[in-house]
């Protein structure tokens, strides 16, 4: 009997590394490749698959191709005989890569599109009802440039293929990561054919420093870019509910053909570079509530997972987003850490206001805020 779910895992992805003392390093694979085979006991459960790098024809659905030749350059020549101008400006990751890492680094990026791809062809096609990509989520990455750790976006390059290869029309993003997705959002922002949820901490005290909840799609799409920018240190109760009052009354009314979601461990207390506030349980909760939306759609979902910054957290939170969306029971408990639970007072009241003003700015777009 042939398993719903496949997981693509393919070697070369410790390759997606920025080098020493750079927050995004390879071993993040290697760590949860031995974690998750100790212990994510249902072999047999899944299929494990892996696949080949994306190529430069696959790429432009989502890049220029001087973007496009301008990072294989790059990266093949360790950054030494280019020049970095205009919008290229604004990518810096090559500066402190050791030169050992600059071509492997930039096929690591296309064996990650290349997972995407195959991630959509199979979910789409009807062999698999949800397929996780490890090492996916790379949602910063723009048509012309690359930046916060992401060269080329899987995240947009899902919405795109299975837009123009599979014929869909009612593509749903849902994009967990503690950091807005700005280079998803800028891919499909007039677009009505995709709706892109990005719950995200509160751009005012974190990087990029957009997905403001007056941002909401132009044209067209207009009211088909959702941002739920997040209170620091929100915990279960803020992110449920926020899924409560406008992720799964929106995601109802828009009726899915497939569910797309990205994200890591970074949305966990003890995450380096972010200040949310929950813990495994609360990753377990994305995981979950993505399964339970895609009823709507057959079950249909390319899951997308690389965040997180500290390797305390980082496998056990992989898995609790795993376990979550192929409905597992939860089997790690939370990690010990250094680093105290946050506690702070008006959190939830915090998101409860931003929830409001949400369904307000969103009340003339979507029928299901009517009656606020």
């Amino acid at each position: 009997m042939k398993e719903d779910t496949a997981i693509i895992f393919s070697d070369g992805l410790s390759e997606y590394d920025f080098g020493e003392g750079h927050p995004f390093r390879g071993n993040r694979y290697d760590i949860f490749k031995k974690f998750f085979r100790e212990f994510f006991h249902t072999e047999g459960r899944y299929d494990l698959l892996e696949t080949e790098p994306a190529t430069d024809q696959e790429l432009l659905k989502i890049c220029s191709k001087e973007y496009i030749d301008f990072t294989r350059n790059f990266f093949n020549t360790a950054g030494s005989s280019v020049r970095l101008t205009g919008n290229f400006s604004r990518y810096h990751s090559g500066d402190n890569i050791p030169r050992e890492h600059h071509g492997k680094l930039e096929e690591a990026a296309r064996l990650i599109i290349g997972q995407a791809k195959q991630a959509c062809d199979l979910v789409s096609g009807g062999e698999y009802t949800k397929v996780i990509s490890i090492g996916g989520g790379l949602h910063h990455a723009k048509p012309n440039y690359g930046e916060g750790f992401c060269l080329y976006n899987d995240v947009a390059f899902c919405g795109r293929y299975l837009l123009q290869e599979h014929g869909l029309s009612r593509i749903l993003i849902i994009d967990t990561d503690a950091h807005a997705g700005n280079g998803t959002c800028e891919y499909f922002y007039d677009n009505p054919e995709v709706l892109f949820i990005d719950l995200h901490q509160d751009p005012y005290t974190l990087y990029p420093g957009t997905g403001f909840s007056h941002e909401i799609g132009k044209g067209m799409g207009t009211g088909y870019t959702i941002n739920l920018p997040m209170p620091p240190y929100s915990d279960l109760k803020a992110y449920e509910y926020v899924f409560e009052k406008v992720v799964e009354p929106v995601v109802k009314e828009f009726d899915p053909q497939i569910i797309i979601r990205n994200g890591g461990s970074d949305p966990h207390y003890g995450d380096i570079l972010t200040n949310l506030g929950l813990k495994l349980d609360g990753l377990y909760m994305l995981g979950k509530n993505v399964s339970e939306l895609s009823s709507i759609c057959d079950g249909k979902v390319v899951d997308l997972v690389a965040s997180g910054y500290n390797m305390d957290v980082l496998p056990y939170g992989w898995l609790a987003l795993i376990e979550g969306l192929l409905g597992y029971e939860l089997s790690v408990e939370e990690p010990l850490l250094d680093i105290s639970f946050p506690r702070v007072d008006g959190s939830q009241d915090n998101a409860i206001k931003m929830v409001n003003q949400v369904r307000e700015i969103l009340k003339p777009y979507w029928k299901c805020f009517s009656g606020d």
